[in-house]
């Protein structure tokens, strides 16, 4: 089936992409798609515990993000370099873009962190990357995030800055590879999880880093012709298990953001009809209108980009023209939007 990108598309005023998140995080609004009620509700996230009931089960994705942008300088010459960490290939070896690329022959040295970090450049990586070696006078890991930015997604039109470390994370981040942070689940609290388990919800977790695909936009004009990019993902088999007894006694399971769909989805078993655990997989699944969820009953997400697989993901569980009508609504209540924005909860 053919997928005519150009009707994903809407005007967005560039007022209403947030800079900075709500603080405190729960205060950010929250739009409601009622699926079966055919109706939107307009509320504040910390009102999202009125629309659980126990023995639902929330999906989150643990992915943390780290500073991934460093800067250094070329040995030799002093030239200003920058190296954008992707993914971990060995003990000190990273695929990583690198700028300015073409000018940056295999076996450049690049002096950074003030010269506790060596990076001597290799071969160029399928993705139009290269390979990375770093050596360190120091933990490795430590330095780069001492000395990293945070790959703020280039639509937040400003520099990062050092607090960007703690806000573009959820409180319960904890698996270090993510580049692009699971943006939906930056409204929750201790407190609103507090309040969730004395409703009777139970929380499970999984792991999928997303990557630099996360902001591409579709350039096909048929998005089913679109190409994925593959990202890691991991399911434990405490969070498999909670999900396959919950599906078997008709509860919901609700996700958080567009990764732990994607991570639920990628995990179905079609012979066994459960999810299957997994200690690392990479998936390059890509959801799109019409799809039949196999998993997923409930999605929470942010509002996403025009024309963006993000945008597609979510039209294929609530409906395009329902979607379209929440984010023209959203528009004209000044919600805030992407990554550090608003909050859509789809039931």
């Amino acid at each position: 089936m053919k997928i005519d990108i150009s009707t994903y598309d809407y005007n967005l005023p560039k007022e209403r992409v947030a800079l900075y998140p709500a603080n405190p995080r729960s205060r950010s609004k929250l739009l409601v798609i009622d699926r079966a009620k055919d109706e939107f509700d307009h509320k504040t996230f910390s009102d999202i515990i009125g629309y659980f009931k126990a023995g639902d089960v929330l999906v989150l994705n643990n992915s943390k993000v780290f500073p991934a942008r460093i800067y250094g300088k070329k040995q030799g010459t002093g030239g200003k370099v920058e190296i954008f960490l992707l993914r971990k290939l060995g003990d000190e070896k990273w695929e990583a873009l690198v700028r300015p690329g073409k000018r940056l022959q295999p076996g450049t040295i690049v002096e950074m962190a003030e010269g506790k970090i060596i990076a001597r450049l290799g071969d160029r990586t399928d993705v139009g990357g290269r390979v990375v070696e770093f050596s360190a006078n120091g933990d490795l890991m430590d330095l780069i995030w001492q000395y990293g930015e945070v790959p703020l997604p280039p639509y937040i039109a400003r520099e990062p800055q050092e607090k960007d470390k703690a806000t573009y994370q959820t409180i319960y981040a904890e698996n270090i590879g993510a580049v692009a942070a699971p943006t939906a689940g930056f409204h929750f609290t201790d407190e609103i999880f507090d309040n969730l388990q004395s409703v009777g919800v139970e929380t499970a977790y999984l792991t999928l880093h997303p990557g630099l695909g996360t902001f591409r936009p579709i350039t096909v004009a048929d998005a089913a012709e679109h190409k994925m990019e593959e990202e890691f993902f991991s399911i434990p088999d405490k969070t498999a298990k909670i999900i396959n007894k919950a599906r078997l006694e008709k509860r919901r399971v609700i996700a958080v953001g567009t990764t732990s769909v994607r991570s639920l989805e990628s995990a179905y078993d079609e012979e066994t009809g459960e999810v299957i655990p997994t200690t690392g997989r990479y998936t390059n699944k890509f959801i799109y209108p019409p799809y039949d969820y196999k998993v997923v009953d409930s999605l929470l997400t942010n509002f996403h980009l025009p024309k963006s697989t993000l945008l597609l993901l979510v039209s294929a569980i609530a409906g395009k023209d329902k979607v379209f009508k929440a984010y023209a609504e959203a528009v004209e209540k000044d919600y805030r939007f992407y990554s550090y924005g608003d909050a859509m909860l789809i039931l």
